[in-house]
């Protein structure tokens, strides 16, 4: 079903890697519904234009979430189920836990309703005093506006509907119109922003709140969020749903309570990619906001750390991947769960899985050097890869940990050392030819000197003198070696030159064109290639005004001829230029043009910055 509207997903996708928001994972119907209406305020009719829309106004973004985020809450909503959880579940909670401090999470809380009726209801079990030393209660949702009015802690009297006015007059104290919760009471209640997509879960808590948020996704991703509500839960916890939500296909996670008010008690399984996914959140989770919890930091130091990281269980299913994995492997959250001998990556760059066999076999890590991935582009990257067994703490085996260390950069100064030194081996092999048949020269002259010795002055002169030639050969050497090393590093600097200047054209947000004084082209960076669909090698040595690409190049004769003419252009007459650019889009270019000056000051070409300038927006 995901698939059925191309322009749909695109426009999902394009959410996803702008602003970090997921909602592939929601159901299609819905939220289909709900971008629709949104398109309708600013008349939008497909979702190609929407999207252009979202780009061009970024304030839209804050608008269409807030459409999609519907924040339906209030206090003590489904009076029933709360009468239940006053009378049954928490004062049994109280009678098990007499001392111990008590964790709560209302997930989805949106404008913090339902946190306040938590704690409203605990400070009536338990007294304002007990409530305050013992009491977390995390509440969490994606929306930062809603969590943000929900810090404020103030509503209307409208808002307060579902509270008896002795409740109201207890907990609540007269701000300028409104009423603001307890402050005493209100530092119990943590806010902040949780995704129960791909964050962490807040550990060890006793009564976990999610009501009606799972009906917002879709079957696989309700499933993958039950299990960190699962994994969040203590041993006894309770998850308390709306009225819309009824578990009946996992019944290995959880078990009703009372399925009339959707109360459910977390069964004793557990999961094996709770293992994978959680492991590190039950060691130090103690107080303190949200953002302190160590799961959080955990999950994302996973998440984000530089070396591609994998999980794969002992089934042989995928249970973790990493950021950097997925841009290199292309692989997704959406294939965790999968086979993993279904996965290109199971065998491209390498064959995997025997090496996942010899390290659980074995149960030592496996070590692969050197392992080639040839990517698109012609771009080729190595890889030490270790494959790590996992084991429980009681020797069973959990799967396999799968590291993929980038050693590219370090291939590369390797290749660059070998080459170095097989120059200098080379310089050394001439020198000593050039030593030996110095050598074999003294070695002559020697020997001719020791023939003529007894002859006359006159030869022993002549022997003086190739006696001097000798010291002048030597000398000559000396020369000619400390001119190689003058060369040698001559051509390093030239070459760092080269790719200093590679690197900044590569960088610039513009596109650069240079050409000599004939027009042909001597340069054209990689912006100018992304711009117009051209290769540099496809280009240089062309001339500029042959070129057939969305940019009228006849107009820039004139500009091009004034700086081989004038040497400049004031920048208040840069021009202006209608264009298409590779993906048929148009595009607006400001060209700017300077003179190409050798160094004695004559102008040899021109530099043309092309910058599109419909980029700059938001």
């Amino acid at each position: 079903m995901a698939d059925s509207n191309p322009p749909f997903e695109r426009l999902l996708t394009f959410l996803k890697e702008n602003r970090g928001f997921d909602f592939t994972g929601y159901k299609r119907t819905s939220l289909m519904r709900r971008v629709d209406r949104q398109m309708q305020i600013v008349a939008v009719s497909t979702y190609e234009e929407y999207q252009d829309f979202l780009e061009v106004h970024p304030e839209e973004f804050t608008a269409l979430f807030n459409t999609i985020l519907i924040n339906v809450t209030g206090f003590f909503r489904d009076p029933d189920a709360w009468t239940y959880l006053t009378e049954e579940f928490l004062p049994k909670l109280l009678r098990d836990k007499p001392r111990e401090a008590l964790r709560l999470w209302s997930a989805g809380c949106a404008s913090g309703e339902e946190a306040y009726s938590l704690a409203i209801t605990l400070a009536e079990l338990m007294g304002p005093a007990d409530f305050r030393n013992r009491v977390k209660i995390y509440a969490t949702d994606v929306d930062e506006d809603a969590l943000a009015y929900a810090r404020q802690a103030t509503y209307t009297d409208r808002q307060l509907t579902g509270l008896d006015p002795a409740q109201i007059e207890k907990y609540f104290e007269p701000v300028g119109g409104k009423r603001a919760f307890r402050k005493d009471l209100r530092r119990a209640v943590i806010f902040g922003r949780n995704d129960l997509v791909q964050d962490a879960p807040i550990s060890r808590t006793d009564l976990l709140v999610c009501r009606n948020t799972l009906m917002y996704f879709n079957a696989e991703q309700q499933s993958r969020i039950l299990q960190r509500l699962h994994f969040a839960l203590n041993p006894a916890g309770v998850l308390f749903l709306g009225k819309a939500e009824m578990l009946l296909s996992h019944t290995q996670l959880f078990e009703p309570v009372d399925l009339k008010r959707r109360f459910f008690r977390k069964t004793s399984a557990e999961q094996p990619r709770d293992r994978a996914l959680f492991g590190a959140a039950g060691r130090n989770s103690s107080g303190g906001d949200i953002q302190c919890e160590v799961a959080l930091l955990a999950q994302e130091a996973v998440v984000n750390s530089p070396i591609a990281h994998v999980v794969v269980e002992d089934d042989g299913t995928l249970a973790l991947v990493n950021q950097r994995a997925e841009s290199v492997f292309n692989v997704t959250q959406r294939d965790i769960g999968r086979p993993f001998q279904d996965l290109e990556l199971s065998y491209r760059p390498l064959e995997l899985r025997s090496y996942i066999a010899q390290a659980s076999t074995d149960r030592h890590s496996v070590w692969v050097r050197d392992v080639e991935l040839a990517r698109p582009g012609g771009e080729v990257l190595y890889f030490d890869v270790q494959v790590v067994p996992l084991q429980s703490g009681a020797g069973a085996d959990l799967g396999v940990s799968i590291f993929f260390t980038d050693v590219t950069r370090y291939r590369q100064l390797q290749d660059e050392l070998e080459y170095a030194n097989r120059q200098l081996e080379t310089a050394y092999e001439e020198l000593q030819s050039t030593n030996e048949e110095l050598e074999t020269t003294n070695e002559e002259l020697q020997s001719t000197v020791e023939e003529l010795e007894t002859t006359n002055e006159e030869l022993q002169s002549t022997n003086e003198e190739l006696e001097t030639m000798n010291e002048e050969l030597q000398s000559m050497n000396d020369e000619l070696q400390s001119s190689n090393d003058e060369l040698r590093e001559r051509t390093t600097e030239v070459s760092e030159l080269n790719r200093f200047m590679e690197s900044i054209l590569s960088s610039l947000r513009a596109a650069v064109a240079v050409t000599d004084r004939d027009l042909k082209l001597l340069v054209w960076n990689e912006r100018a290639a992304d711009l117009w669909g051209l290769r540099r090698e496809e280009v240089v040595g062309q001339h500029l005004l042959n070129l057939d690409i969305g940019l009228p190049v006849e107009r820039l004769r004139p500009i091009v001829r004034r700086v081989l003419s004038d040497g400049a252009v004031p920048p208040d007459e840069d021009v202006h230029i209608d264009a298409i650019n590779r993906r048929g889009r148009p595009v607006t270019v400001r060209v700017t043009a300077s003179p190409l000056r050798g160094g004695d000051g004559e102008i040899n070409g021109v530099i043309l910055v092309l910058d599109p300038e419909e980029q700059r927006v938001g």
